[in-house]
């Protein structure tokens, strides 16, 4: 098979540049379908933010006519400014079992990244955090959810025969829902909100999370600033997401700890029902019907399975009692619902403090994802 690779210049090709991922995973049990819409919007100059400080180049890879493969070279200038840099991330990265395919792919983004200085290739990363992170290297048998990309187990050994090797790994945890809430978490909690002076916010009505909105975003940049190619989020970004994901939100699966004094945001914990299925039967599109199943699965009254995508603390107020805080609220809402199991969001192998939550409840890995690295 000749194969020919081709840059993404126009609408129609970024439509299937996006629909190939779709395509190729169609017949896989364990896929988990991003939606169109959202991702077209994600990879757009117009639409997306990151590209104040972004660039990007989108490759697809044909072979008799057919699209075969496709990568995403993102230039993320802020990212490397912070962490004093000159990388080029690679996302989006899909292809068949061939090396010719793969090869090419990863020539294209890597002359590109040669053409501009950079000294290394890395990724799989997206723009920012909230894009999918990583190549999932254990848990194939495992269905995805909607914060994570599910990869084929041949991808792993494609990277590594061109080069790349490993530079972080993330994990993610399966949690059996405790039946109550342990009586140390809930003592510590009560003498954390009294001695520091915080409290937990709940909300009746959508209304009442707005003035909270960008305040959650602000935690976000503070509480992940040192964590892996972390890039912050600018206020354009925040904007952006607080548009995108507020409205989704489940209200009584967030936890919010504020200070009393000014009612600051001091840490959060944020779950959203489990979407795997209901977005397994959109096949990427929410229109005609594939909104009926996502609503349903959303805001159902019983609700098995969670996906944890958020627990951060203000770093002045980490190791004092606030996480005690955010889980006393976190399993009294899930008691209520019925929940059955949690999904954490990828978490650093070498984050020890997030890890470290899961030592009082029944967890366990069940995935393993990596971000690979290639010097130039």
């Amino acid at each position: 098979m000749e194969v020919e690779i081709k840059e993404v210049v126009g609408k129609k090709e970024l439509k299937a540049f996006v629909q190939f991922n779709i395509e190729l995973y169609k017949d896989s049990p364990y896929h988990v379908p991003a939606l169109i819409a959202e991702e077209l919007v994600t990879l757009s100059r117009e639409k997306n933010p990151a590209f104040e400080f972004c660039e990007a180049k989108y490759f697809l890879a044909y072979g008799n006519g057919k699209i075969v493969g496709r990568i995403a070279g993102i230039i993320n200038h802020k990212s490397n400014e912070v962490w004093n840099q000159q990388y080029l991330r690679i996302g989006f990265v899909d292809f068949i079992d061939d090396s010719e395919v793969s090869g090419k792919l990863f020539q294209a983004v890597e002359s590109w990244a040669k053409s501009r200085g950079l000294t290394a290739v890395h990724g799989p990363l997206g723009f920012t955090d909230l894009d999918h992170e990583g190549l999932l290297i254990e848990g194939f048998d495992k269905l995805a959810t909607m914060a994570t990309a599910y990869s084929y187990p041949y991808y792993a050994r494609h990277f590594e025969q061109l080069g790349y090797v490993k530079d972080r790994d993330w994990f993610e945890y399966r949690i059996t829902a405790p039946k109550e809430v342990p009586e140390k978490h809930a003592r510590i909690a009560k003498i954390a909100m009294e001695k520091n002076g915080l409290k937990v916010v709940k909300f009746k009505n959508k209304k009442e999370i707005w003035p909270y909105a960008y305040k959650l975003f602000a935690l976000w940049n503070k509480a992940y600033a040192t964590l892996y190619a972390y890039s912050p989020l600018s206020d354009r970004q925040i904007e952006f997401y607080v548009k995108m994901y507020i409205p989704m939100l489940r209200l009584d699966l967030i936890s919010l700890v504020v200070r009393e004094a000014d009612n600051e945001v001091i840490g959060l914990g944020l779950c959203i029902p489990n979407l795997s299925e209901p977005l397994r039967k959109s096949k990427g599109r929410l229109f005609p019907f594939g909104f009926i199943p996502l609503f349903r699965a959303l805001f159902r009254k019983k609700v098995k399975i969670v996906d944890m995508m958020m627990i951060g603390v203000d770093p002045e107020y980490q190791n004092r009692g606030v996480n005690a805080i955010i889980f006393t609220d976190m399993i009294t809402e899930m008691i209520k619902l019925g929940v059955e199991s949690c999904e954490s969001n990828p978490e650093l192998e070498i984050n020890d403090k997030v890890q470290s939550l899961w030592e009082h409840f029944d967890a366990c890995i069940h995935k393993k994802r990596r971000a690979y690295i290639k010097y130039l």
